[in-house]
């Protein structure tokens, strides 16, 4: 094999090796949104469950107290 073609085969690894590793980076970069909106979505659930249940606890003391 010459060195040319030597060299030839090594940058062509390179640039696949670099695109896989940006593929890596931007699909970690999207799950990692995808988690941080899961997570904004499902607090967002919780605190509104929370606000019910203490509108209710609120109720109840009311009507014991009278």
């Amino acid at each position: 094999m010459e060195p040319a073609s030597r060299k030839e085969k090594s940058k062509q690894r390179d640039t696949s090796t670099r695109g896989d590793r940006a593929k890596q980076k931007t699909a970690q970069q999207e799950l990692k949104q995808r988690q941080r909106a899961e997570i904004y979505a499902l607090n967002k659930v919780m605190t509104e469950l929370e606000q019910q249940q203490f509108k209710a606890f609120c109720k109840r003391m009311q009507s014991q107290g009278e």
